[in-house]
């Protein structure tokens, strides 16, 4: 039995495209990530034993103890989806000759607090999640 070349071609091609389909039909939906506009962090002082739970707006700065918290993004996803919070953090610290020295630039997990944690001498900061709103204003766009 002899196939021409064309036949051939055109039924390589429906089977490629076929599993092609079949292997896309039954992938998850990529998770669409939310952008939060507020990110909740936990430190504990060390020297006290006292844990702070304090939100931050994305692009602001806290000051917790000796050091300024400045959270860039805060992404989440929605409830149907496994947790995955994350934010790109930049961490300084108020020195004792009151110079700016940074800590930590890079990203946090808030289901591996202990992975990118900020670990000072004094404190410690991780994130714990990221939200829509928070009960402290926000900044005014004037600051």
């Amino acid at each position: 039995m002899k196939m021409n070349a064309s036949k051939f071609a055109r039924g390589a091609t429906a089977l490629i495209a076929s599993v092609v389909i079949l292997t896309v039909a039954g992938m998850p939906a990529s998770a669409a990530r939310i952008e939060n506009p507020v990110a909740v962090f936990s430190g504990i002082d060390k020297i006290t034993g006292r844990i702070t739970t304090f939100d931050v707006y994305v692009g602001e700065t806290v000051q917790f103890g000796a050091l300024q918290v400045t959270p860039r993004v805060c992404y989440s996803r929605d409830e149907t989806e496994p947790p995955k919070t994350t934010t790109f953090v930049e961490v300084d610290e108020i020195t004792l000759d009151r110079k700016i020295r940074r800590l930590f630039t890079g990203w946090m997990f808030a289901d591996s607090p202990g992975l990118n944690a900020v670990d000072h001498a004094v404190y410690d900061v991780w994130l714990k999640e990221c939200k829509l709103d928070s009960d402290i204003p926000a900044p005014s766009a004037g600051n």
